[in-house]
């Protein structure tokens, strides 16, 4: 529904629903000031920014409740309007009397965001500082709330306004070249138009970047375990969150449905999404936690497609001579050129679950259980895969998969995040 961008005076309940020690009621526009009066018996003027310890009154005189009343005069106010805030008891039955009384006086009932909106339109916010207020409140974590707040602080937006103030200097260039050609100076040949245009882009591109970093700590991964029943999928997602968030048996099967658990990795939030065993079965319960399983793969951001290491190296693996020759050289994930008679495939096993395999970003395996084939935890890659030897009960390697999902969408960390922002 459209935002009425009338001069109506508003009022509504701001904090919480439920019950509280405290319950604010904002009243906003040109009848704040006299509702406010008629609702206290106040004859005089309040004092602006001065906290009025007042009763308030019902139709019948009789008293309601009592607490402060703070006046914010316009246009030094948060909606650049005059603003009432009445603070009083916060139970809910209460709240909704003194609501229900304000709006007889005059006001009515504000719609979501509309306070937000008058400050815009009154150009007391601009739209980043509009959303920061709602990233602020939905903040899930410390890092998300430091680069909220600087957005709401203006820091997004005195980037933005940097860029356009470089751009029109940039143009002032330009056009000084095309308007006086005879000048000695030749701004478009000497090199100076070249150079700024090169500052604007990388600029820019840091932008780019930190807004990458922003929205990642607002929006955070959807990370995927799969694989078949009794890889271990949910002794990792327990793992991960820190408690028991999921059944665990040696019974195959004992998670049929879609489990969701958020955690935190240095600031970036991590929707983690444990799933039913990939297996063909004729249980119907089962089917259905299944194709489930198959969905939220394709709408995750990663897959952590995770195996016994106990059982399956066995039934996937080839015969090579080197390495080398199905591993990459990396930096990051450091390759040996040890002889070995056998290694791991990991497109054979990705074979069973996945038609097309996908890609070497969104999918990386996990080997489970390494402390049952006295394997020490380890990263490499095989094949252009990240491949993760662990184990989720004994808590071995659990870091450096922390490491690798921050990796995967290039998350530094909440120094990097000056702001926060939407994909």
């Amino acid at each position: 529904m459209k935002l009425s961008t009338s001069n109506d005076t508003i009022a509504a309940i701001a904090t919480p629903n439920g019950r509280g020690g405290v319950g604010i009621i904002r009243i906003s526009g040109a009848k704040a000031v006299a509702i406010a009066m008629q609702l206290t018996q106040q004859s005089t003027l309040f004092t602006a920014r001065y906290a009025h310890f007042k009763r308030f009154y019902a139709e019948d005189n009789a008293v309601l409740d009592e607490g402060l009343v703070l006046y914010f005069p316009n246009p030094h106010s948060f909606t650049g309007e005059d603003v009432i805030e009445l603070q009083g008891h916060g139970g809910p039955v209460l709240m909704d009397m003194l609501l229900k009384r304000v709006l007889d006086l005059g006001a009515r009932m504000a719609q979501a965001g509309e306070f937000s909106q008058r400050a815009f339109l009154n150009d007391k916010l601009d739209l980043t500082q509009a959303e920061a207020i709602a990233d602020l409140i939905d903040a899930a974590s410390q890092a998300a709330v430091k680069s909220a707040s600087r957005s709401l602080q203006g820091a997004f937006s005195q980037r933005i306004n940097t860029l356009l103030d470089s751009l029109i200097h940039l143009r002032l260039y330009v056009e000084a070249a095309i308007d006086f050609p005879d000048e000695e100076i030749d701004f478009l040949s000497d090199g100076v138009v070249a150079e700024k245009l090169q500052q604007v882009r990388d600029n820019l591109q840091t932008v780019l970047n930190e807004a990458k970093q922003g929205s990642l700590l607002r929006e955070g991964l959807r990370v995927v375990i799969a694989g078949k029943p009794n890889a271990g999928k949910s002794s990792l997602l327990n793992a991960l969150a820190g408690y028991e968030a999921a059944i665990v048996t040696d019974i195959a099967g004992t998670t049929r449905d879609v489990l969701r658990e958020q955690i935190h990795i240095d600031g970036l939030p991590l929707h983690i999404i444990d799933t039913a065993g990939l297996r063909d079965t004729g249980d119907a319960v089962e089917r259905e936690g299944i194709r489930r399983a198959y969905h939220e793969i394709n709408q995750a951001d990663g897959v952590l497609l995770v195996y016994d290491l106990s059982t399956e190296l066995s039934l996937n693996t080839q015969i090579v001579d080197n390495l080398s020759t199905v591993g990459d050289k990396s930096e990051s994930y450091p390759q040996t050129n040890q002889k070995l008679s056998t290694v791991f495939n990991p497109l054979a096993l990705a074979k069973q679950f996945f038609d097309p395999i996908p890609a070497p970003e969104k999918l990386c395996f996990v080997a489970n259980k390494c402390d049952l084939v006295a394997q020490e935890p380890h990263i490499t890659r095989i094949a252009g895969y990240t491949h993760i030897t662990l184990s989720a009960r004994q808590d071995m390697g659990l870091e450096q998969l922390r490491t690798h999902l921050k990796a995967l969408v290039g998350y530094q960390d909440a120094e990097h995040s000056p702001f926060i922002a939407r994909r």
